[in-house]
């Protein structure tokens, strides 16, 4: 059973998704159909795409179904992976947290610029990577947490 927090993040994801696929067809439909180009459609479809992609990586999609490399892993024995998933989450934790200062500098630059049609402050644009940095560090500190415990460190072929 997944958690109401994962329910959640999931159904804000679909959201965004439903939400990018509908002003894709009401684009396509005005351009195509009616031959009368909307300019706020393709700028909330580039929003809203940024925002899917960022949301999903950093809430959706769970670490065992991101892309991996997994020839090594499989390979060596269990102390190995311990080791290989301690310094790898440190790496990347490490780099997410020492990044989200410098992005929230940005972002927070940035909300004084708007879109050129819909003026949405270009804020909310890049909020999701800040949020993305965020989650890559908790992400991260769990997996560490889970190595030293000695959990996720099995060998599996994916397909």
């Amino acid at each position: 059973m997944k958690s109401w927090p994962r329910k959640a993040a999931n159904l804000i994801g679909g959201g965004l998704f439903l939400t990018l696929f509908i002003v894709f067809v009401v684009q396509v439909t005005a351009r195509f159909g009616f031959n009368k180009p909307m300019p706020w459609t393709d700028e909330l479809a580039v929003i809203l795409y940024v925002w899917v992609i960022l949301w999903g990586a950093a809430f959706c999609v769970p670490e065992r179904e991101q892309v991996a490399f997994d020839l090594v892993w499989n390979n060596v024995p269990w102390r190995a992976r311990q080791v290989m998933k301690i310094v790898g989450n440190l790496l990347i934790g490490g780099l997410a947290l020492a990044g989200i200062p410098g992005c929230w500098d940005y972002v927070s630059f940035m909300a004084r610029e708007g879109t050129p049609v819909l003026n949405v402050s270009f804020r909310w644009v890049f909020m999701p990577f800040v949020l993305l940095l965020g989650a890559l560090a908790v992400r991260s500190a769990w997996a560490i947490w889970e190595a030293f415990r000695g959990i996720g460190l099995e060998a599996e072929l994916r397909v």
